[in-house]
Protein backbone atom coordinates (compact mmCIF):
# COMPACT_ATOMS: atom_id res chain seq x y z
CA UNK A 1 0.00 0.00 0.00
CA UNK A 2 2.80 2.44 0.83
CA UNK A 3 4.66 1.49 -2.35
CA UNK A 4 1.75 2.59 -4.54
CA UNK A 5 1.40 5.88 -2.67
CA UNK A 6 5.14 6.53 -3.08
CA UNK A 7 4.97 5.85 -6.80
CA UNK A 8 1.92 8.12 -7.03
CA UNK A 9 3.83 10.89 -5.27
CA UNK A 10 6.77 10.34 -7.60
CA UNK A 11 4.47 10.72 -10.59
CA UNK A 12 3.07 13.99 -9.23
CA UNK A 13 6.59 15.31 -8.64
CA UNK A 14 7.63 14.23 -12.14
CA UNK A 15 4.65 16.04 -13.66
CA UNK A 16 5.47 19.12 -11.58
CA UNK A 17 9.07 19.05 -12.81
CA UNK A 18 7.89 18.76 -16.42
CA UNK A 19 5.58 21.74 -16.02
CA UNK A 20 8.33 23.86 -14.53
CA UNK A 21 10.65 22.89 -17.40
CA UNK A 22 8.00 23.73 -19.98
CA UNK A 23 7.25 27.07 -18.36
CA UNK A 24 10.96 27.92 -18.29
CA UNK A 25 11.26 26.97 -21.96
CA UNK A 26 8.19 29.03 -22.86
CA UNK A 27 9.53 31.97 -20.90
CA UNK A 28 12.89 31.72 -22.70
CA UNK A 29 11.15 31.49 -26.06
CA UNK A 30 8.99 34.54 -25.33
CA UNK A 31 12.07 36.53 -24.32
CA UNK A 32 13.89 35.48 -27.50
CA UNK A 33 10.82 36.13 -29.64
CA UNK A 34 10.61 39.72 -28.42
CA UNK A 35 7.39 39.25 -26.45
CA UNK A 36 6.68 40.83 -23.11
CA UNK A 37 8.86 39.00 -20.61
CA UNK A 38 7.43 38.31 -17.16
CA UNK A 39 9.42 39.64 -14.22
CA UNK A 40 9.85 36.19 -12.65
CA UNK A 41 12.82 34.04 -13.54
CA UNK A 42 12.79 30.27 -13.98
CA UNK A 43 13.27 29.83 -10.22
CA UNK A 44 10.48 29.79 -7.65
CA UNK A 45 9.31 33.14 -6.30
CA UNK A 46 11.21 34.65 -3.39
CA UNK A 47 13.88 31.96 -3.14
CA UNK A 48 11.62 29.84 -0.92
CA UNK A 49 11.28 26.37 -2.35
CA UNK A 50 7.87 25.70 -0.87
CA UNK A 51 5.33 23.92 -2.99
CA UNK A 52 2.84 26.77 -2.62
CA UNK A 53 5.36 29.34 -3.84
CA UNK A 54 6.30 27.17 -6.80
CA UNK A 55 2.67 26.58 -7.69
CA UNK A 56 1.87 30.27 -7.41
CA UNK A 57 4.82 31.14 -9.64
CA UNK A 58 3.73 28.58 -12.25
CA UNK A 59 0.18 29.93 -12.25
CA UNK A 60 1.46 33.47 -12.70
CA UNK A 61 3.56 32.33 -15.65
CA UNK A 62 0.54 30.63 -17.25
CA UNK A 63 -1.51 33.79 -16.71
CA UNK A 64 1.25 35.91 -18.25
CA UNK A 65 1.42 33.66 -21.32
CA UNK A 66 -2.36 33.88 -21.73
CA UNK A 67 -2.24 37.67 -21.44
CA UNK A 68 0.58 37.85 -23.99
CA UNK A 69 -1.43 35.71 -26.42
CA UNK A 70 -4.49 37.90 -25.91
CA UNK A 71 -2.49 41.07 -26.54
CA UNK A 72 -0.92 39.59 -29.68
CA UNK A 73 -4.35 38.54 -30.99
CA UNK A 74 -5.82 41.96 -30.29
CA UNK A 75 -2.89 43.70 -31.99
CA UNK A 76 -3.35 41.49 -35.06
CA UNK A 77 -7.09 42.18 -35.12
CA UNK A 78 -6.44 45.94 -34.96
CA UNK A 79 -4.27 45.62 -38.06
CA UNK A 80 -0.97 46.40 -36.40
CA UNK A 81 2.13 44.95 -37.99
CA UNK A 82 2.14 41.64 -36.13
CA UNK A 83 3.18 38.43 -37.82
CA UNK A 84 0.34 35.91 -37.84
CA UNK A 85 2.83 33.14 -37.05
CA UNK A 86 3.84 34.93 -33.83
CA UNK A 87 0.18 35.29 -32.87
CA UNK A 88 -0.51 31.61 -33.45
CA UNK A 89 2.66 30.61 -31.60
CA UNK A 90 1.72 32.75 -28.60
CA UNK A 91 -1.78 31.27 -28.56
CA UNK A 92 -0.42 27.73 -28.79
CA UNK A 93 2.04 28.37 -25.94
CA UNK A 94 -0.80 29.68 -23.78
CA UNK A 95 -2.95 26.69 -24.66
CA UNK A 96 -0.22 24.19 -23.80
CA UNK A 97 0.56 25.96 -20.53
CA UNK A 98 -3.11 25.93 -19.57
CA UNK A 99 -3.50 22.24 -20.46
CA UNK A 100 -0.44 21.39 -18.37
CA UNK A 101 -1.89 23.35 -15.45
CA UNK A 102 -5.22 21.61 -15.83
CA UNK A 103 -3.60 18.17 -15.90
CA UNK A 104 -1.54 19.05 -12.83
CA UNK A 105 -4.67 20.13 -10.99
CA UNK A 106 -6.39 16.88 -11.92
CA UNK A 107 -3.43 14.81 -10.73
CA UNK A 108 -3.20 16.76 -7.47
CA UNK A 109 -6.92 16.29 -6.80
CA UNK A 110 -6.62 12.59 -7.56
CA UNK A 111 -3.65 12.26 -5.19
CA UNK A 112 -5.53 14.19 -2.50
CA UNK A 113 -8.56 11.89 -2.86
CA UNK A 114 -6.31 8.84 -2.66
CA UNK A 115 -4.65 10.13 0.49
CA UNK A 116 -7.95 11.03 2.11
CA UNK A 117 -9.37 7.59 1.40
CA UNK A 118 -6.43 5.79 3.02
CA UNK A 119 -7.18 4.14 6.36
CA UNK A 120 -5.31 5.57 9.31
Amino acid sequence: MSISSVSGADRVMAIRAQILERNAALQKASQIGGGAAPAASGTPAGGGNSFAATLESALKQVNASQNAAKQASEAYERGETVDVAQVMLARQKASIAFEATLQTRNKLLSAYKDIMSMPV
